[in-house]
């Protein structure tokens, strides 16, 4: 069996966020390995397992693959649910097969440099008593006796940087954007294990794409960029782009198309055939006089509204009315004589 998490924190399976944070802050400072040099070695094992410990239960899709498979479902034993997708899942296929995942633990001290804020509290960064005016906040969180106790040692290091986003272009038809669909994306990463020692990795993103999203929405995979020492990886960002359709344009919610008809059914009046962006098949009968402003509105039958996609934009149909370029006199006599 593997390890229990909850048991190494000391909270229960209901424990909340704050619970989840109070434990590890009381834990990570009792066995920091730079508060315990006389027991440097297991004070290490302690620390690893107690970051570890904090880092699945304090997010909710590994602390949920862990309550239903235990430590071998995050270490690849058996296939977590959902792993991929949207999120920021840390689960990657390793090659062995589709349904292949495995979790690596973050460097416990990266993990405790973001918490606090920085890297130990325990190196006495000047030594003395002198701390007491240090950085505001830390005396009042830990105690501000703790600058002073340890002698002196390593200053005190900042938290780590967030990279830049890493923005990619996902193009969808329209006809993808007005039914959704799922998308899956290839990405290649850099990850460190538990030593700072990077490999490269192949992973799957699963992108949902819902009915009705317009141009521009972004879909964010937290950190799902390269990991590095003291930079916290960037987000991916893919922003949804729209491919040209051969018959319809998009504005807003509505769909626009122009259909070329001839004077004489500008005048007398036409039926439209259309084949929608689902695949049904309209027959629009227009009885006005067209004239080349005219649109004609077909109610609900334009893109989704992505907040409500049961209901719909509207089509507009324009004109393109083709004009004869030469009339023969009768032609002329004839027209003056119904038109007149």
């Amino acid at each position: 069996m593997g390890v229990d998490y909850y048991k190494i924190l000391g909270v229960d399976k209901n424990a909340s966020d704050d619970d989840l944070k109070k434990a590890y802050r009381k834990l990570a400072m009792k066995w920091h390995p730079d508060k315990n040099p006389n027991n440097k070695k297991d004070a290490e094992a302690k620390f690893k397992q107690i970051s570890e410990a904090y880092e699945v239960l304090s997010d909710p899709q590994k602390r949920a693959i862990f309550d239903q498979y235990g430590e071998e479902g995050l270490k690849g034993q058996v296939p977590p649910p959902d792993a991929g997708g949207p999120g920021g899942a840390t689960f990657f296929s390793t090659g062995d097969g589709p349904t292949t995942f495995r979790f690596n633990p973050r460097n416990a001290n990266d993990i405790f440099s973001e918490f606090f804020g920085f890297s130990s509290p325990f190196g006495g960064m000047g030594g003395g008593g002198g701390m007491r005016g240090g950085p505001r906040g830390f005396g009042s969180m830990f105690g501000d006796d703790i600058f002073s106790s340890f002698g002196e040692g390593r200053p005190m290091s900042t938290a780590p940087r967030k990279a830049a986003p890493i923005e990619n272009t996902l193009p969808c038809s329209l006809e993808e954007l007005y039914k959704g669909t799922t998308k899956k994306m290839k990405i290649s990463r850099e990850i460190a294990d538990a030593s700072g020692k990077t490999l490269p990795v192949e992973e799957i993103l699963t992108i949902e794409i819902k009915p009705g999203w317009k141009k521009g929405t972004k879909i964010t995979f937290p950190e799902k960029g390269n990991e590095q020492p003291n930079v916290i990886p960037a987000d991916l960002v893919f922003i949804i782009d729209e491919k040209p359709h051969s018959t319809f344009t998009r504005e807003g919610n509505d769909l626009v198309m122009t259909k070329k008809i001839s004077l004489v059914e500008a005048l007398t009046g036409c039926t439209i055939n259309i084949t929608t962006l689902d695949g049904r098949n309209l027959a629009i009968t227009v009885s006005n006089v067209i004239h080349p402003d005219y649109e004609e509105v077909v109610p609900r039958e334009g893109m989704p509204i992505p907040k409500d996609p049961s209901k719909k934009g509207n089509l507009r149909i324009k004109f393109n009315i083709k004009f004869p370029t030469r009339l023969t006199a009768e032609q002329k006599s004839g027209i003056k004589k119904l038109l007149g």
